[in-house]
């Protein structure tokens, strides 16, 4: 970015005073906005250079990829990346290109599987675009194919099968604009991160809300893969280091303990020291307390199944989110990818055994709570010593603070690790009961591949109901436990089967990832009472007067919440939520839970 700071020498230097407004932007000025030249916002670029520079094709390859024949400096569009792929496809046996669904707006969604045939073999899936402005993987994983299928390194396909998504957001991909990609150092013409509808297609994992994430949940249920990695690249801070991976909750807070202790005794080393042979320099992906303060810590906190490592946590399918570093050469980045997709290969390949033995232990446990909230602890839960890059702060003439300026040198920092604890649990129940009428919610159930069954005259069972207030602040929730059969031809979803984290996350309404936090239950709160105004509070008024119970509940709660006893509508709701006038059969949470004996 250009130096907020300005130059010792310039007529009306300063360092940290405010500059005139005149003065500061004049040293920022450029002809017109349309031509400010984006690559000048970046800090300057640090050269390189390593080992896996010897994977890049020679020019004059019959397979060299769009990205290798621009030097680096370009990515292909969509026609031109499955032409690419179609054509080497058609020149080996190893390969195919299979499609596995369309995009909102009717492009089709396509893998190449590498694959030597005979009996079936663990499953490698990676996947690339899922932000489709972090498409390095895309241009690392056509060069890996590229050798895998005529450059002599099929003996990858021994023991494992690879399977590419080469761009998942396909129609981010294709949308393009001056400023898109202009935070990373290349390529040209990235496309957009979220979908042209403005989604994030890495939160939409449990909500299932565009073709695309249901696409790729169902080929993760197809596959159940032995690995997979969803290659991104980095926000955020300046630093020394070019590549960096990590998983659901840092692996610290994972949910799946066998494939998570896998991951951080197994793929981080082997995979970081082939990094390192191949001159990048890895490590796990570094998230900031504060971007704005680059020292303040790193945060290390559990992480929900709207992810893609959330969701490989929660079903117990090991899953790598890579994050390379922005600033790094578009060239760097995309070897960075390459060395750790063939690392990958090589170590499910060892360690094939090892991982499904791991992922039968997680899928076979069944704890007895599931943590769905959580808060930063008081106190760091460790330190590390992180290769950062200096920097300094300018007075900016748009925002009128000191703003973050990256010098470019090389330092070490002491950094703090800031961790997380549990602030909710719910405990699992024997099985949920859902209502008829909610043929939606059953169809998200079979696309996240969750079991239950159809009971046509349900017995009378001890079961536990919730209700959504409407209070201020944060939605409250409240259960009571009654003796009742739910209605004829509801759903019951034991809670013992390998999907039980899952299903728990969406139906408990606590979890932040469940159905409710999504929209889904609309209906569940109270609804309005019908009466407005000054008919609303007699009637409040009346009802306090005539139940005993209401009133000292509710004076017990006006003693202890000095919020709520401030709020005329929190205390004008809390009435009107318990009003027997007000419980509409409809507007209920439509999920009950089932109790153990």
């Amino acid at each position: 970015m250009p130096s907020l700071a300005p130059a010792v020498d310039a007529p009306c230097s300063t360092r940290l005073a405010p500059l005139s407004l005149l003065c500061a932007l004049a040293l920022l000025a450029t002809p017109r906005a349309d031509a400010v030249d984006t690559r000048s916002l970046l800090p300057p670029e640090r050269p390189w250079h390593g080992r896996s520079e010897s994977l890049i094709a020679a020019a004059d390859s019959p397979w060299v990829t769009p990205a290798e024949r621009s030097g680096f400096s370009s990515t292909p569009r969509y026609a031109q990346t499955r032409a690419w792929l179609e054509a080497l496809v058609a020149a080996s046996p190893l390969l195919t290109l299979e499609t596995f669904g369309r995009s909102a707006q009717g492009r089709e969604l396509f893998y190449v599987r590498a694959s030597q045939g005979g009996d079936p073999k663990p499953v490698v899936l990676a996947q690339a675009g899922i932000h489709a402005g972090e498409i390095d993987g895309k241009d690392a994983g056509l060069m890996l194919l590229r050798d895998i299928a005529v450059g002599g390194k099929s003996t990858l396909l021994d023991q494992v099968d690879f399977v590419f998504v080469p761009i998942l957001n396909v129609d981010g991909h294709e949308q393009t604009g001056p400023l898109i990609g202009a935070a990373l150092r290349g390529p040209l013409d990235a496309g957009s991160n979220t979908t042209p509808r403005g989604i994030n297609l890495n939160r939409d994992y449990t909500n299932l809300e565009t073709p695309e994430t249901r696409a790729i949940v169902g080929l993760l249920h197809t596959l159940d893969p032995a690995l997979y990695i969803d290659l991104h690249v980095s926000g955020g801070l300046d630093m020394q280091y070019d590549i960096t991976f990590t998983y659901a909750g840092w692996g610290t807070y994972a949910r799946s303990r066998a494939t998570a202790d896998w991951l951080q005794q197994r793929y981080t080393s082997v995979v970081s020291q082939a990094l390192d042979a191949q001159g990048h320099f890895p490590t796990i992906y570094p998230s900031l307390i504060d971007e704005d303060e680059p020292r303040s810590g790193l945060r290390y906190a559990p992480e929900g199944p709207r992810y893609s490592t959330g969701y490989g946590d929660f079903l117990g399918i090991p899953t790598v989110l890579v994050e390379n570093h922005r600033l790094k050469p578009y060239r760097q980045r995309v070897l960075g990818d390459y060395v750790l997709l063939e690392a990958s290969l090589k170590l499910v390949a060892q360690d094939a055994a090892r991982i499904a033995q791991a992922k039968r232990r997680d899928r076979g446990a069944r704890p007895d709570t599931l943590m769905v909230k959580w808060a930063r602890a008081d106190a760091p839960i460790g330190q590390v010593q992180f290769k950062g890059v200096s920097y300094t702060r300018g007075i900016s003439p748009v925002t009128g603070k000191p703003e973050l300026v990256w010098e470019g040198k090389q330092q070490t920092w002491t950094m703090p690790i800031i961790g997380y604890q549990q602030t909710e649990a719910v405990r699992y129940p024997r099985a949920w009961w859902i209502q008829p009428g909610n043929e939606d919610i059953l169809a998200l159930l079979d696309a996240h591949g969750i079991a239950y069954e159809r009971v046509a005259q349900p017995a009378e069972l001890s079961l536990e109901r919730y209700r959504i207030l409407r209070e201020a602040g944060p939605r409250s929730v409240q259960t009571d436990r009654i003796t009742a059969h739910p209605d004829a031809g509801a759903a019951r979803v034991l809670s013992d089967q390998p999907a039980r984290m899952l299903a728990a996350a969406m139906l408990e309404p606590r979890s932040s990832d469940s159905l409710l936090a999504d929209g889904r239950f609309r209906n569940a709160s109270a609804p309005d009472s019908g009466l407005y105004g000054p008919d609303e509070v007699r009637f409040a008024e009346r009802m306090l007067a005539s139940d005993t119970t209401l009133r000292e509940a509710f004076e017990e709660k006006l003693s202890v919440d000095a919020r709520f006893r401030d709020d005329r509508k929190a205390r004008l709701a809390w009435i009107i939520e318990r009003s027997p006038y007000a419980q509409v059969r409809g507007w209920r949470y439509p999920v009950l839970r089932e109790l153990a004996d």
